[in-house]
């Protein structure tokens, strides 16, 4: 294996940045390693199925399905209005919670482990501290947790988890965490050691839930559109293949808020929260709460109101926008 693999795997080696021999990851604690459910699907009109597969390669063409607007692409996906819950779903698929509260209750069940989920949004609308927040909860419930961020060091990110009173240097020093700076042009570089050697990775840490925030500048790596779609769908395939629940983050659409920056990690993706600004008649801003999507889920369709607080994101799941 090549001296980036080396490095990258250094960094990933334990929590607090310990150091093992130098030649790979050495475990740090319990397996808590998942498989990758089996089965296959049946073909989809549905475009969130499109990516199910994994005998093609969904970029070969002329990727027309990334030219639609966004609203268009979910065209007949389900009534968007609908404020109560479907029936139950019925599915043996396990579920978790994200640990937020109110949002948690908008998810009838939980979301399934070891699916593949997004928060996109714009700047200051939470995305980070609903990574955290993420991670928190599994730790709580004695889940081993991944934080990797592309945009700020590991030193801000627990200092961003202290403020609100998680105790993520303990957990880093229990084995039970491991957050990990890595600089988006380095990741970019040697992609293909770091996607190949992300299972094993995860694996051999016992993670359970994992956070890559964000996603976002893990695609402007890429100047052409036909090779940023074809290595972002090979990076979410690997998570896939890590058997860990992983939420990414990505920067909200200039002209849509409701997509993300390139318009593709939402259909890659097994579930989309978004978060937005919303405006009033009389210019008051106000933070709101979507969720677009849940594979093998149930959710409210309803958009609500939430706050960033000194314990992290609330939902007022009873409250309205205005």
């Amino acid at each position: 294996m090549g001296d980036d693999t080396d490095v990258h795997r250094r960094r990933f080696a334990a929590p607090g940045n310990k150091r093992h021999d130098g030649q790979g990851l050495s475990s740090p604690g319990p397996h808590h390693g998942h498989g990758r459910p089996g089965g296959g699907a049946a073909v989809s009109d549905d475009p969130d199925d499109w990516f199910e597969g994994d005998d093609e390669d969904p970029f070969d063409g002329d990727g027309d399905m990334f030219d639609e607007d966004f609203e268009s692409a979910f065209e007949g996906g389900g009534d968007a209005g609908d404020a109560e819950f479907d029936e139950d779903f019925d599915s043996d698929i396990p579920r978790i919670d994200l640990g937020i509260e109110g949002l948690d209750e908008m998810v009838q069940g939980g979301v399934p482990e070891r699916a593949l989920l997004v928060v996109i949004g714009a700047a200051g609308t939470g995305k980070t501290t609903f990574g955290l927040q993420f991670l928190q909860e599994g730790l709580r419930n004695g889940d081993n947790a991944v934080f990797i961020t592309l945009e700020e060091t590991r030193e801000a990110i627990l200092a961003a988890a202290n403020e609100k009173g998680w105790d993520f240097e303990q957990r880093v020093a229990d084995d039970e965490l491991a957050v990990v700076d890595l600089d988006p042009v380095e990741m970019a570089n040697s992609l293909a050691s770091i996607r190949n050697d992300l299972p094993q990775l995860v694996d051999e840490f016992g993670a359970d839930r994992l956070v890559l925030d964000s996603v976002s500048l893990l695609e402007m790596m890429y100047d052409q559109q036909a090779r940023r779609r074809t290595e972002v769908f090979d990076f979410t395939k690997s998570l896939k293949q890590a058997g860990v629940t992983t939420m990414l983050t990505s920067e909200a659409s200039e002209s849509n808020p409701y997509a993300s920056r390139h318009g593709i990690i939402e259909y890659l993706t097994d579930g989309v929260f978004v978060l937005q600004y919303v405006r009033s008649e009389f210019r008051e801003t106000r933070l709101a709460v979507e969720i677009q999507k849940i594979r093998n889920a149930n959710h409210s369709r309803e958009t609500k109101p939430y706050e960033i607080t000194n314990d992290g994101i609330s939902v007022y799941q009873q409250a309205n926008i205005f």
